[in-house]
């Protein structure tokens, strides 16, 4: 039986790298690279970005030698595509975070930057990404912290109604989500992900410090602070290299039928198919699109797993 499809943020044809990464998220887009460097594995065989848009990030997975980028948006991952040129390390593929079209043990290392505060079902995002995970492979996530320092002071004063405190995410908008530690760290346990390190991040964030000081000195700031702050769990951002704890052998496979849960797929001329349910999948402009099969399938019931 298959399972509930979950609303998604749309980001096609919405120019994310104009119109949100702008020049004035210069200090973000700086300490989210100086963290993930920290927590990173320097060097492996396979790494996949879930949510990786337009490749903002990509020019830091030169250390691995087949770098899948993975988003539900199309046209971000043309752009990406037509950002990093032909280099053949790189993998574009449309899909969805709750079925991903990846084998199982696949990976050695799975990131997800800003992507969690559009999830309205983590645990599950979480157990997707165990599955494609070889044994002790790395996840590298971060997420939305809603009992950031500047929420507490606010809620304090009187002038947020949006509680810190209490472990339940909060959607501050439609298909955003801010996410207590307590919350993030409770499902990553219950899907055999054990947090092994963390940092804070952004704890500079605010307009008027933006205004004030230089971004390098802003930066240098953060650098600081990311490690010595991480225990308090009080900056907007926090980033988690965890563990996956799982056994078995790990897959040379890469692709894994969304739709009936088969990994025995072949590629021929523009369609990637499944042998398994006969679902065909279309490869245009070098992207392998999931998200839009073509045929119904040949006796799925039953074939999920």
């Amino acid at each position: 039986m298959a399972e509930p499809s979950r609303p998604i943020c749309e980001y096609d044809d919405y120019d994310y790298r104009g119109l949100f990464w702008t020049p004035e998220r210069g200090y973000e887009d700086a300490v989210e690279r100086i963290a993930l460097r920290r927590l990173l594995p320097p060097r492996g065989q396979r790494l996949v970005e879930i949510g990786a848009a337009y490749g903002r990030l990509a020019d830091l997975y030169q250390g691995y030698e087949e770098v899948v980028l993975l988003d539900p948006a199309k046209s971000q991952l043309r752009e990406a595509r037509k950002r990093l040129g032909a280099d053949q390390k790189y993998i574009y593929v449309v899909g969805d975070v709750y079925r991903l079209p990846l084998a199982a043990s696949a990976f050695d290392v799975a990131l997800t930057v800003r992507v969690l505060h559009h999830l309205t079902d983590v645990p599950s995002a979480f157990r997707e990404v165990h599955r494609i995970l070889r044994p002790q492979g790395s996840y590298v996530l971060e997420y939305a912290n809603k009992r950031n320092l500047k929420e507490i002071l606010r809620y304090l004063m009187g002038r947020s109604q949006r509680e810190p405190f209490s472990p339940q995410p909060v959607e501050y908008a439609p298909l955003h989500f801010d996410f207590h530690p307590s919350y993030i760290e409770d499902a990553l346990r219950e899907a055999n992900l054990e947090p092994e390190r963390s940092l804070a991040v952004s704890s500079l964030r605010l307009a008027l410090l933006k205004r004030l000081l230089p971004l390098p000195w802003l930066v240098r700031m953060d650098r600081l602070l990311q490690a010595p702050t991480a225990p308090l769990k009080l900056a907007p951002s926090m980033f988690l290299l965890t563990r996956a704890e799982k056994d078995g052998p790990s897959s040379d496979r890469l692709f894994r039928c969304p739709a009936c849960g088969g990994e025995d797929l072949y590629e021929e001329g523009s369609l990637m198919s499944c042998r398994r349910c006969g679902r065909e999948y279309p490869v245009e402009d070098g992207i392998y699109d999931f998200a839009s099969p073509r045929g119904e399938g040949l006796n799925c019931e039953g074939a999920q797993g």
